[in-house]
């Protein structure tokens, strides 16, 4: 019961910050520099429609007449939310931006999370080494490399890994998500076609990841092998192998919350890999929406993207508090 309260109490403050965030993404992409729907308006009048036909072409394509006030358009978009109506697209002509944000989120999905769970495990999994060895050498080869990798941009990777395996050594394809010759489906070839187009985005993404999550391992369990219970744990003679679990168990709960946080982030996508990789993903479709100064999908993306780090966030607090029961309430 305790739990159900303290569940709705948090969905309530998520669905404020969403209105706060939707509020604040309708004023700012409106505040950018350029007037798109004035533009409309010229263009159509310049093309011999009267002022009457050109407003009423106008706010077919933006909801909204070319004069109106920022806080009357401001309530027309409130009122679409309450219908869960996120508008329709002037890049698209029209098409429902619900249908082309639900469209591109499956590519964004499969290249970003394969990206973020690979990194994660193999981060993961070299910051626990890198640490229990950190006097040795390989200690400090891992805590090199990740560094190093930490420190490259993601559409440097990205090009770097483009240009050596698709131009000086030409194994793995480039410019597209899948063979151009197929038909996309559920069906064998699609699906490996996919897979192997996939590879170097996933990888790029992963390596620009990865050196985040061994730096962060290594320091959490650094810090937690001076904590008392592993003194205790080696005064009372246990093996290492036990020690380990001790310290490992602890040492990634931290690791949890901002693994969930990515999963919320990742329906930003990533602009820079899926515009070079021509993923048409959630990134991608972002970038579109501002370069065009579509409002509608601007307006949406972000609402998106808002909603998915509010779930991620609650479920990480849900999540941190089921594997670690010394932080949950009386």
């Amino acid at each position: 019961m305790r739990e159900a309260i303290r569940l709705i109490k948090r969905l309530i403050g998520g669905a404020l910050m969403v209105l706060i965030v939707a509020t604040f993404t309708f004023f700012l992409v409106r505040l950018m520099p350029g007037n798109p729907v004035q533009a409309a308006y010229n263009t159509l009048i310049t093309r011999g429609m009267t002022p009457v036909q050109a407003a009423n072409e106008v706010r077919v394509m933006y909801g909204f007449m070319p004069h109106e006030s920022l806080w009357a358009q401001y309530v027309h978009y409130l009122n679409q939310l309450i219908h869960f109506n996120l508008g329709q697209s002037i890049s698209y002509e029209g098409v429902s931006v619900l249908h082309i944000v639900l469209s591109a989120a499956p590519w964004t999905i499969t290249l970003v999370l394969s990206g973020v769970v690979a990194s994660f495990l193999l981060g993961v999994t070299a910051g626990v080494v890198a640490a229990m060895k950190r006097s040795s050498g390989m200690g400090s080869v891992l805590t090199v490399s990740g560094s190093l990798l930490h420190g490259i941009p993601q559409f440097v990777m990205a090009l770097l890994l483009a240009f050596v395996f698709t131009t000086l050594w030409p194994i793995f394809p480039f410019g597209a998500p899948y063979g151009g010759a197929l038909t996309p489906g559920f069906n064998l070839p699609f699906i490996g076609s996919l897979a192997f187009h996939a590879v170097l985005p996933v990888v790029a993404y992963a390596l620009s990841s990865y050196g985040g999550w061994l730096l962060t391992m290594k320091s959490s369990v650094v810090s937690v092998m001076g904590d008392d219970f592993v003194l205790a744990a080696e005064l009372r003679g246990l093996k290492p192998s036990i020690r380990f679990g001790y310290i490992a168990r602890n040492a990634i709960l931290p690791l949890f919350t901002i693994f969930a946080l990515s999963l919320g982030f990742m329906f930003g996508g990533s602009v820079f890999i899926e515009n070079i990789f021509d993923y048409n993903g959630l990134g991608n479709l972002l970038l579109t929406s501002i370069n065009n100064r579509d409002y509608p999908l601007m307006t949406g993306a972000f609402l998106l993207i808002t909603i998915a780090v509010i779930l991620s966030n609650i479920v990480a607090d849900f999540l941190y508090t089921a594997v670690d029961p010394r932080i949950r309430r009386p």
